[in-house]
């Protein structure tokens, strides 16, 4: 990764930091300061944050139109989305997991009952700050938040989960687990570089290659996940090793080997870079993102 594309992505998180922080100052009555609290625990526990970096990522690569205060707003809900997802898959009645980040998670460390309401909230919270954004029309706005909701349902991300679920010690074919992952993982990364986009108004052509952009990458990040889950040092990946094999789950790494995972990941990084072709320079940074999720050890 370049020193400057190194920059950008350590300032895209520093952005999306403050923001949330902001976010966490403004403390609510006392009935719901324990509520506020551990919605704030799983926000502030670090995280790669690819996903905000996308949207900061798109906007740039379309020209950087967007207004600052705009992208700050959309990268925070967009975050919010994520962790939400977080909270509710690492409950006992989902993937059942007791450490997020190397931390413990959230229905360890407030109850279940709370894990549960802080996820609902985020969710909300997240489509009340795109609702709220200041200067921008509200067909914008509209759009922002009509692809957001898309990701995030069962067209998208709740839909992939229960697929998961739904999947046990079931076989899947390399096809349905790629349909999975499309929509468990890829959903929300291509729906953060979709809204980049639409902030820095994208035309129809831009917002295209970027949503192929975030298919490729999207499914690259899952299997290198897969890989991690096999030879991934569990003090930089925050989790057991071999979990997902333990557990009989359908991976990459199960259906194509591990040199075999290793080569598609290669595959999709080659896809991924050449949908970005109708842009310039101002793509780098999405370039280098797309480079980083192959090659990271997290």
């Amino acid at each position: 990764m370049t020193g400057d594309a190194a920059a950008f992505i350590e300032q895209s998180r520093d952005r999306l930091n403050r923001m949330l922080q902001e976010l966490g100052d403004d403390s609510p009555a006392a009935p719901l300061a324990g509520l506020h609290e551990a919605s704030h625990y799983p926000l502030a526990n670090g995280g790669k944050r690819i996903r905000p970096v996308l949207v900061y990522g798109a906007a740039a690569a379309v020209g950087d139109d967007a207004d600052p205060g705009a992208l700050d707003r959309i990268a925070c809900a967009v975050e919010m989305i994520h962790t939400y997802s977080l909270v509710h898959d690492d409950l006992p009645a989902m993937d059942d997991d007791d450490l997020r980040r190397g931390k413990p998670s959230v229905h360890r460390a407030y109850g279940e009952a709370t894990a549960i309401l802080v996820g609902d909230g985020l969710q909300a919270t997240a489509f009340e700050i795109l609702a709220g954004i200041q200067g921008m029309a509200a067909e914008q706005r509209g759009a922002l938040v009509e692809v957001l909701a898309r990701a995030s349902g069962p067209a998208g991300m709740v839909g992939g989960q229960y697929i998961d679920i739904r999947a046990g010690d079931a076989e899947m074919s390399l096809e349905e687990l790629r349909t999975m992952h499309l929509l468990k993982t890829g959903a929300l990364i291509r729906a953060s570089l979709g809204m980049g986009g639409i902030a820095a108004g994208a035309d129809d052509e831009e917002l295209g290659a970027l949503d192929t952009f975030g298919e490729h990458i999207g499914l690259a990040f899952q299997v290198v996940d897969d890989i991690l889950d096999v030879e991934g040092d569990p003090a930089n990946t925050g989790k057991s090793r071999g979990k997902d094999s333990a557990a009989n789950k359908p991976t990459y790494v199960k259906l194509l080997g591990l040199e075999g995972a290793r080569e598609e990941a290669g595959r999709l990084l080659r896809l991924a870079l050449d949908s970005l072709g109708c842009f310039g320079k101002g793509a780098d940074p999405l370039r280098s993102i797309a480079r980083y999720i192959v090659a990271r050890d997290r």
